[in-house]
């Protein structure tokens, strides 16, 4: 296998294993004894949480893909000079 073909792959088990930590928190708390408000309440709380973290997640990642880009561009401009 290609290097970029495990990396797909990787990322496919990440992504597979977070849907499931979703739908497990969903059916918990979904089958949990509570009154309707305060399952409402609970996942609005745990969508806002999963929200936030995504959007950290992705400014961590955007800032390393800057990173990389910006240490090709030095190295082209060095290799260049």
């Amino acid at each position: 296998m290609s290097d970029s073909s495990d990396k797909n792959s990787l990322v496919y088990l990440l992504a597979g294993f977070g849907l499931g930590a979703i739908v497990g928190a969903a059916a918990g708390v979904l089958f949990a004894p509570k009154p309707g408000t305060d399952v409402r309440h609970d996942i609005a709380e745990k969508a806002k949480e999963l929200k936030d973290k995504t959007s950290e997640w992705v400014n961590e990642q955007r800032t390393k893909r800057q990173a990389l880009v910006a240490a090709g561009v030095d190295a082209a401009e060095e290799v260049g000079a």
